[in-house]
């Protein structure tokens, strides 16, 4: 049965939600600024402001579901703080009017215990900054009448994925030859989520009403340190494996003074001096889904970056 699901954004989530679902034979409309998404003869592409709800009714309307994937103008709390609650609230409205679910990416940032191994039962009650943030936005999804689904993904890596930590940042470079520079530690187990997986989950989470006013995992491989998975692409792509270095986390917090950008990253340090694992072994049982073999993700990942 085709049904029409609505996707806000374009980038490498909301770009690869459209294309799988245009490939189950689904009507997709993507909202965007700049009209961007997939080209497909199942995909309509509109110039949308989502975050002005005069324009969001006759958008929504006759959507099964409402994938949102649209995030920050910019990596730092007070542009989340600004722009992600209210975004989320015209959303959330628009979509109820319509009938709709709403289904969000989200990340690890709002558990409270990261230096334990972070299930779908463990707490998310983080405070202050990208963490608060995060957590706030959870429970307001928790308190709004309309349903919502929330699926978790670890660090982003796979085709789309450049602002990301396994993305421009590390496999054009191994790909030139050059030595790859992480932050924190490279010898830290990390969770990295495939995004094709996290697309997959979200789609199979929209279309399960049991699944629903829930947080699950997307499908996520055994952690990986950065080491490794810069070694694992270089090995998909037929190249040397690359040197790997780390930017010790006092140099990116002394940075942080001066510099804005330094700061907001900063904030994150923890994530990579200390192990920061997911499990997702739960949800894969309630999605009937499992992550994509990390070998198959990575050589499609490079193959991506080569057609660049």
């Amino acid at each position: 049965m085709t049904d029409l699901y609505v996707v806000t954004g374009a980038g490498p989530v909301g770009w690869t939600v459209a294309e799988q679902l245009a490939e189950q034979g689904h009507s997709v409309r993507v909202l965007t600024r700049s009209g961007s998404g997939p080209d497909h003869p199942l995909v309509e592409r509109r110039t949308v402001d989502v975050s002005d709800p005069a324009q969001l009714g006759e958008a929504f309307e006759g959507a099964k579901g409402i994938f949102h994937c649209i995030h920050g103008s910019a990596y730092a709390a007070s542009t989340w703080a600004k722009e992600l609650p209210k975004a989320e609230r015209i959303v959330l409205e628009a979509a109820g009017e319509a009938g709709a679910v709403v289904v969000f990416p989200e990340s690890l940032y709002s558990y409270s215990e990261p230096d334990k191994t972070m299930a779908e039962h463990s707490p998310r009650d983080a405070r202050d900054g990208k963490r608060g943030i995060r957590t706030a936005l959870l429970n307001m999804r928790s308190a709004s009448a309309t349903d919502t689904v929330s699926v978790v993904a670890g660090d982003f890596f796979g085709p789309r994925v450049r602002a990301a930590h396994a993305g421009e940042r590390m496999v054009p470079t191994l790909l030139a030859g050059k030595g790859v520079q992480v932050i924190g530690s490279a010898e830290k187990p990390h969770s990295f989520t495939y995004v094709p997986d996290l697309a997959a989950a979200m789609i199979k989470a929209a279309q399960t009403p049991s699944l629903w006013n829930r947080v699950w995992h997307a499908p996520t491989g055994p952690a990986l340190t950065q080491r490794s998975i810069a070694t694992s692409f270089a090995v998909a792509a037929g190249v040397e494996t690359p040197k790997v270095s780390a930017v010790p986390g006092w140099i990116l917090r002394a940075a942080g003074v001066f510099s804005t950008g330094m700061r907001e990253l900063a904030e994150i340090l923890y994530q990579f001096e200390r192990p920061f694992v997911m499990d997702s072994r739960v949800s894969q049982e309630a999605l009937a889904l499992k992550p994509t073999p990390h070998h198959e993700a990575a050589r499609a990942t490079v193959t991506w970056w080569r057609e660049q």
